[in-house]
């Protein structure tokens, strides 16, 4: 594997601008926005300064901007080599999570002396490429009508299966739902045969009845009360506020405070002890609060940055390119989609960080791969005019 010898002029004239202008936006906004969400929580909880938060995801930027700079110089076609050592890397780490101590009831995370990582969420954009390379490799062969293409099928089902059952084991429910959307969606989206996709359709929720049985039996149980309460209250979060619906109500009532103008900068309300961690998966609610009706401009800087994603997805100049930008944009949308339902009671409340705003640096360097990758395939895209089968 080599990195091309490409300028950063012609890196910089080849990147897609609005994608890029309104990721930066994002980044310098959600970053500041930390200071204020996170002031209480650093202070009092931790008693550390009110910047700790701040520079801690400062740190966690600039090295996602470093490695964003080798990935943007890295043809992807040296991830057929470079994406299996990364997968056989994600499978130890989240083994290696397995060892340590539960944190909110899940081994996810790998406490190391100075910072801790979340390897399930540094496996997303793996698991990505190592499908977007496996499509790509097994095309034609997965588009013939032919008995064996079944071995194919099975191998790539195998692999895909292994990170999301090691996450499984973690119980770290919130990212296995998200790895199997992104599996999901770029399944239906894969080189497969319409009569393939069913049966693997089938095999998936057979799959999934045999986890839930082996949970009930194992546990007696398949959701602990604090899960089953987040089901049981978001509709009405505000009635069973002491069963579950205290951090949905407060959300509530956070957005609702801010009204059409907002509170102003640094002067949320239930920051203060209301909702627990605000600058983690609740970060929206203390936007919407400090910022009222102008926060809305967060859901159009999401349709932008999705809409350029999958529009670099449908002009890729290669199969993997396409299937890359693809499951990066489920990717993004299952984090946006699952963090803001929760919070405005659409669907139950499940702790997913939102992107670009919320505290968290494996989120962060995961992200800004994801999002290097598919300008790394929008650069190959205006350099390379290769037709793509169809």
């Amino acid at each position: 594997m080599k990195l091309s010898n490409t300028s950063l002029r012609k890196i910089f004239h080849d990147l897609d601008k609005p994608l890029l202008i309104v990721s930066i936006i994002f980044f310098v906004f959600g970053l500041l926005n930390i200071v204020t969400a996170s002031s209480r929580a650093a202070v009092v909880n931790y008693d550390v300064s009110i910047y700790y938060y701040f520079f801690r995801q400062l740190i966690f930027i600039i090295v996602g901007i470093v490695m964003a700079y080798f990935i943007l110089k890295t043809d992807t076609k040296y991830y057929k080599l470079l994406v299996w050592i990364l997968f056989i890397i994600a499978i130890i780490l989240n083994l290696w999570a397995l060892t340590f101590e539960a944190i909110s009831g899940s081994k996810n995370w790998i406490n190391l002396p100075f910072f801790n990582i979340q390897p399930s969420e540094l496996s997303k954009p793996i698991i990505i490429a190592l499908l977007a390379i496996l499509f790509e490799r097994n095309y034609r062969k997965l588009r013939t009508i032919n008995v064996n293409r079944w071995n194919t099928i099975g191998f790539i089902i195998v692999i895909s299966a292994v990170i999301p059952l090691i996450v499984f084991l973690q119980q770290d429910f919130g990212t296995l739902l998200i790895i199997c959307f992104i599996i999901g969606m770029m399944f239906l989206a894969g080189p497969f045969l319409r009569i393939d996709k069913i049966k693997m359709i089938a095999l998936f929720l057979v799959v999934i009845g045999i986890a839930l049985g082996v949970m009930y039996y194992k546990q007696g149980y398949i959701l602990n009360d604090a899960r089953l309460s987040r089901f049981s209250s978001f509709l009405n979060p505000c009635e069973n506020y002491e069963n579950g619906g205290y951090q949905v109500c407060n959300s509530f009532i956070a957005i609702n405070e801010g009204g059409i103008n907002g509170l102003g900068l640094g002067k949320s309300k239930q920051k203060y002890s209301y909702i627990p961690e605000p600058h983690t998966d609740s970060v929206f609610a203390i936007i919407a609060e400090e910022n009222g009706l102008k926060s809305i401009i967060i859901f159009l800087g999401y349709a932008i940055i999705l809409w350029r994603i999958f529009k670099i997805a449908s002009v890729a100049s290669s199969l993997r390119g396409r299937y890359l930008c693809y499951g990066i944009g489920c990717y993004i949308f299952a984090h946006i989609f699952i963090n803001l339902g929760g919070l405005l009671g659409i669907i139950p409340l499940t702790g997913v960080p939102l992107p670009f705003f919320s505290y968290g640096g494996s989120f962060v360097l995961s992200l800004l791969a994801s999002l290097a990758i598919v300008q790394r395939v929008n650069i190959e895209t205006k350099n390379k005019k290769i037709k793509v089968a169809v």
